[in-house]
């Protein structure tokens, strides 16, 4: 399950690409249409700033706005980082890796291979799924295929 603060973090960014480009955004403008406490966006905002997804610019003409196109944003990267790694395991996470405490043998873990195949999956979607194709009525086709 992703965190209520990832949820939002994709929900500004799907607002933000809405805009037209160099179009910026007000804070109280996106936390209205998207229903998310402001204060909360603030720090929100401000991460995906450190990480180089937003910019923003102050004034009467500021706000911000997606600093990178919509279509090279994708969910997988949002989420880590907002929530950190995407895996059901800590032996499956590719940036986290850590070795379950109550495993004997990760190769021979019958958990592990089920949840690998989930996580890949996810991860797949995650990966190639983009802000801008979070905008269209229906998956794209490169992800229908992914999802069959």
């Amino acid at each position: 399950m992703i965190s209520q603060k990832a949820k939002y973090a994709l929900r500004a960014l799907v607002a933000l690409a809405k805009q037209p480009p160099g179009k910026p955004t007000f804070i109280s403008e996106i936390a209205e249409t998207q229903n998310i406490p402001k204060k909360f966006l603030e720090q929100i905002l401000l991460d995906l700033k450190h990480q180089g997804l937003v910019a923003s610019r102050r004034g009467k003409a500021g706000g911000y706005g997606l600093l990178r196109p919509a279509d090279t944003i994708s969910f997988g990267e949002v989420l880590r980082i907002i929530d950190g790694p995407i895996a059901p395991l800590p032996c499956l996470s590719k940036i986290a890796y850590r070795r379950c405490e109550d495993c004997k043998e990760e190769a021979s873990c019958e958990v592990r291979r089920v949840f690998a195949q989930v996580a890949d999956a996810t991860r797949g979607v995650l990966d190639r799924t983009t802000i801008a194709d979070a905008l269209e009525a229906r998956l794209p086709p490169r992800l229908r295929d992914a999802v069959a």
